[in-house]
């Protein structure tokens, strides 16, 4: 179902606009448009030169906001979809005043053309739609075709910490992880009642916590 488009939206993005890097590529071949580059001026955008951490799908910004607000030495930039989404993610971070986050209007394949190679230390995909159907693999934000962004914009000791409540998703994200020029540690197949520290939890992961649903984690590095 279409996500109806939320009162006042202009007037909303506008007032957190200094939240939002802008897009600035607009060609809609998506073959073409990752072949333009922009990329993003760290310094400029954070006022700093410090290390830069990335969620790919942040929703309504739970999680990185919070993530941000425990961590005022690390800069973060958080992606999403729609405009309609995202607005809340800005709300947020300018409610608490976070200077160390920005967000992004874009699709996941768009990465490229604005995050400089080798430039991320940690990339977060948290409950990443599963899309389980036949023939939605290569949609995935863990297939091949995304993970071969993944290398080439994570520093080289970088990471991808991995959260999902799909069983399916998590083990079609090992598989491809192993595959694919990563290794795997800290793999969890109930979050909620394991030892992790200092885990923050998304909108989705309260709801799944409630129900009382297993939560599956990993973290994946480049060999």
């Amino acid at each position: 179902m279409r996500m109806r488009r939320k009162r006042n939206l202009d007037e909303r993005l506008a007032a957190v606009k200094d939240y939002i890097i802008q897009r600035t590529i607009f060609e809609l071949n998506m073959k073409t448009a990752i072949q333009q580059k922009d990329y993003i001026d760290y310094s400029k955008v954070f006022g700093n030169d410090g290390r830069v951490e990335l969620e790919i799908g942040c929703g309504k910004g739970k999680f990185i906001t919070e993530l941000a607000r425990r961590n005022p030495d690390v800069n973060f930039i958080a992606v999403e979809m729609l405009s309609n989404v995202v607005v809340e993610a800005c709300e947020k971070a300018k409610k608490e005043g976070l200077k160390n986050v920005k967000f992004m209007i874009i699709r996941a394949e768009c990465l490229e053309s604005y995050i400089p190679s080798n430039s991320i230390s940690r990339i977060y995909l948290n409950f990443s739609t599963p899309l389980p159907q036949k023939g939605y693999e290569k949609q995935r934000l863990t297939h091949r075709k995304f993970l071969d962004i993944y290398k080439k914009i994570l520093t080289d000791d970088g990471e991808i910490h991995q959260k999902t409540d799909s069983k399916s998703l998590f083990e079609f994200s090992v598989a491809e992880f192993s595959q694919n020029g990563f290794a795997l540690k800290n793999v969890c197949l109930d979050l909620l009642h394991s030892d992790c520290k200092n885990n923050i939890m998304t909108e989705y992961e309260l709801k799944f916590a409630e129900m009382y649903m297993p939560i599956y984690r990993l973290e994946a590095y480049r060999i």
